[in-house]
């Protein structure tokens, strides 16, 4: 079983909260767990104790058979957001730093059977930025069993049209069980028109117009397995003009699989166009333990699976490289 009773009792009362105190620990009852807070951004204490560095702060899990691998949580709470109109921005991250932004409703409800126990599945985030934007961040399982799918909707309820809407997304990957020392994949953004920038610094502020670094030098755009070391994932994207009453819509996506080849299926299943892996220690190539998944969709990218993954054109390239060399063998 993997709930203790202390652990559902303490997701029931965060499920039914309301405000901006408000938070949920949800579950899609396929194995991928987050704890969502109130302005929309993750980890949130209340949970299991997981396998690594034993914590009970959750933010994005993998429940295996193992136990619970924690992916965010560890060390600082810095996964968040921001939002940005014309320079004016708001942001909510745990760690980095909250402004600009009121909670207007949080809701929790739905229910995902896992064993014998049954936790909510669902939770969305209304947010007021500084009576220019409206923010929705409606968590729900997704078409794929390892991943969470998080739908975003901004309004524009000011008074002018906005003519460049930011949005950042930021992820400290802390993966167990080697929280602090992981690999990371950034991949899908050279071709994605609304990508400004993403990096492996998952400790940046998440205010839209802050610079953002690099951990690892090199580590910018798309890159395959940058580590080991402490890093995550910051992407930026700028979304263009939008006019009064008018919305835009992407999607966010957060999971988990056991492989690396699983990650990707995943991605496709979906539509995900831009993506980062966090993977532990020792497992690089993902097929040693959990590959953990940060994803988005509808940036103006090409869909995952539509072309080849950097990790296909390498085997591609051995490939025709060794179709060469048989060619010349026959030859000779």
């Amino acid at each position: 079983m993997r709930y203790t009773t202390s652990i559902l009792a303490a997701c029931a009362t965060l499920a039914i909260a309301t405000g901006a105190q408000a938070a949920a620990i949800i579950d899609n009852g396929k194995g991928i767990q987050l704890g969502v807070d109130s302005l929309g951004q993750l980890n949130v204490d209340g949970g299991s104790v997981s396998i690594g560095e034993r914590i009970t702060v959750v933010g994005l899990r993998h429940l295996t058979s193992g136990g619970e691998l924690e992916s965010t949580a560890n060390g600082c709470l810095c996964e968040g957001w921001g939002v940005g109109a014309d320079g004016t921005s708001g942001y909510a991250n745990n760690a980095s730093g909250t402004a600009g932004l009121t909670s207007l409703s949080f809701t929790s409800g739905g229910a995902a059977h896992t064993d014998d126990e049954s936790v909510g599945s669902t939770a969305t985030s209304v947010v007021n930025m500084r009576d220019l934007l409206k923010v929705t961040h409606e968590f729900t399982p997704s078409a794929s069993d390892n991943l969470y799918q998080v739908h975003v909707t901004i309004e524009n309820i000011g008074a002018a049209d906005v003519a460049s809407l930011r949005y950042r997304r930021t992820f400290d990957w802390d993966v167990d069980p080697t929280a602090f020392s992981e690999f990371v994949t950034i991949g899908g953004t050279a071709g994605a028109t609304a990508v400004i920038g993403a990096t492996d610094d998952g400790f940046c502020s998440s205010n839209p117009y802050s610079g953002c670094g690099t951990i690892v030098s090199g580590s910018s755009g798309d890159f395959v397995d940058s580590g080991p070391a402490d890093h995550g994932a910051n992407f930026d994207f700028d979304f263009g003009a939008l006019a009064v009453g008018a919305t835009f819509e992407f999607d966010i996506f957060y999971g988990a699989a056991f492989t690396e080849s699983a990650a990707f299926s995943a991605l496709a299943a979906v539509g995900a166009e831009v993506y980062s892996f966090g993977q532990a220690l020792g497992d690089e190539k993902g097929g040693n333990g959990s590959t953990f998944i940060f994803a988005f969709k509808g940036v103006g990218g090409t869909p995952v699976g539509q072309v080849p993954e950097p990790a296909a054109l390498a085997l591609f390239g051995l490939g025709v490289i060794g179709l060469g060399a048989a060619r010349r063998r026959r030859k000779a």
